[in-house]
């Protein structure tokens, strides 16, 4: 009894049956070539051709500059200028954090909350202090919240000093008489301005104000961050009308003069002057007795 084949020695016998393939010339009709063909030869055949034109198609693409043309491809100009950007951002963000460390341990210094290591390490990290000898200002006993950094006598703000960097001009933050002056022999890196009670305090330029806070030692405490590395400090106020980030013009009222904390000395404003971190005399840019 003969077998009926079954699906698939049919399928199998349908792939590998022999076909003939004939070029014939249409007049004469003679014969000029002729492929011996199965099925299963035709689809081994298609899928490399198929294979070929595609992968030479993704390979004159992607080395060619017709990748450009491509939806959501970026063009190399484009792509180097995404570089560029990146690492101009990239330094930026480093110059940007650098700087607030170094703003935020002035910032500490000024209230004194600050460690002798932090401020070193705030110092070797900022630029304009890399070449500047360490010297640590330990606290003073007449205000203890004050911490500084001192290289050497002929750096301070002294008149004749020729490394100023202030080229505009301050005004007076209160008008007054002067208890104390700047005596840095004795760690006073202040003026200290007679004043009544809740007298207007005025910010000496314009600026950011990066402080404004509360302390114990010297009560209400506003700080502005001006141009030219310039950080002025108003200490023992009775009020503060600046908060921290606002930005205040010359002459703007920021505070009204107190007697708090505990190291005043009465009704009187404790002024700081600094430039990159170092104490300058107030006197020698301001006029505290001009009406």
């Amino acid at each position: 009894m003969k077998r009926t084949p079954d699906k698939r020695e049919k399928l199998k016998q349908k792939l590998l049956n022999k076909y003939r393939l004939v070029v014939l010339n249409e007049e004469t009709f003679e014969e000029q070539m002729y492929f011996r063909l199965t099925r299963l030869n035709v689809m081994i055949i298609s899928v490399l051709l198929i294979s070929i034109f595609v992968v030479g198609t993704f390979l004159l693409i992607a080395s060619t500059p017709l990748k450009e043309f491509m939806p959501g491809y970026s063009s190399t100009e484009m792509r180097a200028q995404t570089a560029e950007n990146a690492f101009k951002l990239d330094s930026l963000s480093r110059a940007y954090n650098r700087s607030i460390r170094y703003l935020n341990s002035i910032q500490r210094v000024l209230v004194g909350d600050l460690k002798s290591d932090d401020l070193e390490e705030s110092r070797i990290e900022f630029d304009s202090f890399q070449k500047k000898s360490k010297e640590i200002v330990s606290t003073s006993v007449d205000d203890s919240l004050l911490r500084a950094i001192v290289d050497q006598e002929d750096k301070y703000n002294l008149p004749g000093n020729s490394k100023n960097k202030v080229d505009f001009v301050l005004f007076p933050p209160a008008q007054g008489s002067l208890s104390q002056v700047y005596d840095p022999a004795n760690k006073h890196y202040a003026v200290d301005i007679v004043l009544k009670e809740n007298d207007p305090i005025k910010a000496v330029a314009e600026g950011t104000v990066i402080f404004s806070e509360w302390t114990s030692g010297t009560g209400h405490v506003i700080i502005i961050e001006h141009p030219y590395g310039l950080i002025s400090a108003y200490k023992h106020n009775a009020s503060l009308s600046k908060q921290q980030g606002d930005f205040v013009k010359p002459g703007e009222v920021i505070a009204t003069a107190g007697n708090t904390g505990e190291f005043t000395t009465g009704w009187h404003l404790h002024f700081e002057l600094w430039s990159d971190g170092y104490p300058m005399n107030p006197e020698n840019f301001i006029d505290f007795s001009k009406k």
